[in-house]
């Protein structure tokens, strides 16, 4: 669990007080994502860093499953806290195994269980270690490097990570793959993790939890679905984007929306699964112009029917003709 408590930090700039951060309150619960949002200038990198003191904070607590960091020095604060940052920084003359193995070996891991953990840890994000692990950054592309650079901060097996635009330097393709994997990492690691981000979008689908900041202060802070529905504000409202009611669409599965099956199955309805999200569902229904889908579970069994009327009621918002 990270909690921040009226966490401030004021920058001196020839002469001038800047308040980067003014007294931000917010919790994350063991196990949760939460991303960070804003316009630049808005403190959200300002208070990312402060959590592992690369920057210095000017007032304010910050508390890692209870205990004041503060009392801490820095080398023990910044071994119980992974980091990855958008330039990677991976050392070049290093092989990936090494790279991976930096903080184990600083720690005094046994050779052979740090080697294990990068193996491991390769596997995890779909990199053949037989191919990569004596490989160097230089013969990796752009987006295998980035993932190496997201498991190094993991090798130590940290509580908790700080994230600082891990993805924004990847091209769209490779973004989706490498945020599709982290997710499915995350399930089993369960890290705490904060993720600073510029992309709603990317924060609607891998936050528990999204702060939105503006000048400074922590403007909402809520689920993604809380925050689409209902916007503290008109900057939060301006910044989550006109098409809200659509993102909501990617948080929900057909199984959330669809009715049971009662009847016989309509044969020529298009089939979809149980597992997609309402995005697709509704993307189906209009480019087929069917009256409705037939909902399939993992065996292709037909066990429930989908229609607009459906979609619109679960969400709670007539959804656009």
């Amino acid at each position: 669990m990270i909690k921040l408590e009226k966490l401030t930090k004021i920058f001196d700039s020839h002469g001038h007080r800047v308040t980067a951060a003014d007294e931000i309150d917010m919790e994350v619960a063991s196990g949760e994502i939460c991303v960070l949002l804003g316009p630049s200038g808005c403190g959200k990198t300002t208070t990312l860093k402060m959590i592992n003191r690369i920057v210095q904070p000017t007032s304010g607590k910050v508390f890692i499953n209870g205990d004041d960091t503060s009392t801490l020095q820095d080398t023990e604060l910044r071994r119980r806290i992974g980091y990855v940052i958008q330039q990677i920084g991976l050392f070049p003359n290093m092989t990936i195994e090494d790279n991976i193995c930096v903080v184990p070996d600083l720690l005094g891991w046994p050779k052979a269980k740090s080697r294990a953990r990068a193996k491991e840890l390769l596997d995890m994000v779909a990199l053949d270690p037989s191919l990569f692990l004596q490989r160097y950054p230089g013969q990796l592309s752009g987006g295998q490097q980035q993932r190496v650079g997201v498991i190094r901060a993991l090798a130590a097996d940290a509580p908790v990570m700080l994230m600082d635009e891990p993805f924004g330097a990847i091209d769209p393709i490779n973004r989706e793959i490498i945020q599709d994997e982290f997710l499915k990492m995350q399930k089993e690691l369960k890290k705490t993790i904060l993720f600073v981000s510029h992309d709603i979008d990317e924060a609607v689908k891998m936050a528990d939890k999204i702060a939105i900041f503006s000048d400074g202060k922590l403007v909402q802070f809520d689920s993604p679905n809380d925050l689409l529905a209902n916007p503290a504000n008109p900057f939060v409202e301006g910044f989550v984007g006109s098409d809200r009611a659509i993102k909501r669409l990617k948080l929900f599965s057909v199984q959330d929306a669809m009715l049971s099956l009662q009847d016989q199955v309509d044969q020529g309805s298009p089939i979809i699964s149980v597992n997609s999200n309402l995005t697709d569902a509704a993307s189906l229904l209009y480019n087929s112009k069917a009256n409705a889908l037939n909902c399939i579970d993992e065996f292709n069994n037909v066990v429930g029917h989908l229609t607009h009327d459906q979609i619109s009621t679960h969400l709670n918002t007539p959804l656009a003709s």
